[in-house]
């Protein structure tokens, strides 16, 4: 049975028994929420800015979009500081079952809510909105079709008007066999949670590459118990794609965004006083096991922001 790659992604992530609604991200690749919690301080120090912005309301909403295990959403929670915390409206979003164990004071929700006031945070949730693949062909783009049971692929028919203008303007293809991820439906999905925003703020963390720099065989990829393997969409393993975020910034303020921020992680975390420092040596005669736990931040640190690794995923914020 031949179906587009939207199609079968989202089936396969999301349909019954998909892999997204029985699995734990934390199983199968490492996010920066827990590659080291530097992460979700450096949230809460933006969740601080967003406050301080909107003048310090009675409720500050904190939403954590594709929450996975509600790590985040848990940990910004147990670190906010007595005054922010008893402010703290926080939801944590995801199609999975919510996890045994997770703080109360955590919502669980399939979606975002209406008239969000602070801060929605989507980390690694815009690369696995489902996508379709196009193909340039001599004839034109053209879809590519796939097998869920195999992964074997074929070409298909030609995608409709507004793929291809999105295609012309977002991921323009050069040559017979270049392929791109069409990302209108994730353009679509970050206005969606945009218009949730009453007033503050929304970022997306993600693998990114720009316009001008779009690879040309795509990004699309599989990822199953720690490691990548081939994707196929059969619901045995994840299905991701990077995401041209800034299409997404342009859907943004076309959905009523009036500050767009568009950089790396290296630079929204160094700014957010993610730095990866050493600790000075002197310190590890003083005081060594101090000095070890200081190193042990630092290498932590520093894989958040290493730029050849997290640090060069896109983080786009956006505000109204």
């Amino acid at each position: 049975m031949w179906v587009t790659w939207r199609e079968a992604t989202r089936r396969a992530l999301y349909g019954d028994g998909g892999f997204y609604l029985r699995e734990r991200p934390g199983r199968h690749f490492r996010t920066s929420v827990h590659a080291s919690p530097a992460f979700a301080e450096a949230v809460l120090r933006l969740l601080g800015e967003v406050d301080e912005a909107l003048g310090r309301p009675p409720a500050l909403d904190l939403v954590d979009v594709g929450a996975g295990d509600g790590a985040l959403a848990a940990s910004v929670l147990a670190l906010a500081p007595p005054e922010l915390a008893g402010r703290l409206r926080v939801t944590a979003v995801d199609l999975s079952p919510r996890p045994d164990g997770l703080d109360g004071r955590v919502a669980w929700a399939p979606a975002v809510p209406d008239g969000v006031t602070g801060l929605i945070f989507a980390n690694e949730w815009l690369d696995n909105v489902p996508v379709d693949v196009a193909e340039l062909t001599p004839d034109g783009p053209r879809l590519v079709l796939v097998d869920p049971r195999t992964g074997e692929e074929r070409l298909g028919p030609a995608p409709d008007e507004r793929d291809l203008a999105w295609l012309a303007r977002w991921w323009p293809l050069r040559a017979a066999g270049d392929r791109a991820e069409i990302g209108r439906p994730r353009d679509e999905a970050w206005a969606s949670l945009f218009v949730r925003l009453a007033r503050g703020t929304a970022v997306a963390a993600d693998y990114a590459h720009p316009v001008d720099d779009r690879p040309p065989a795509g990004t699309l990829a599989g990822y199953r118990d720690g490691g990548a393997v081939r994707p196929v969409p059969d619901g045995s393993c994840d299905i991701t794609a990077h995401v041209a975020l800034d299409a997404c910034a342009a859907a943004g303020e076309r959905a009523g965004a009036r500050a767009t921020t568009l950089t790396t992680q290296r630079a929204a975390l160094r700014r957010l006083g993610v730095t990866g420092a050493r600790p000075p040596l002197a310190l590890a005669h003083t005081d060594p096991l101090g000095y070890l736990r200081a190193l042990r931040r630092a290498s932590e640190e520093a894989e958040l922001i290493d730029p050849a690794g997290l640090g060069r995923f896109g983080w786009l914020s956006q505000s109204r």
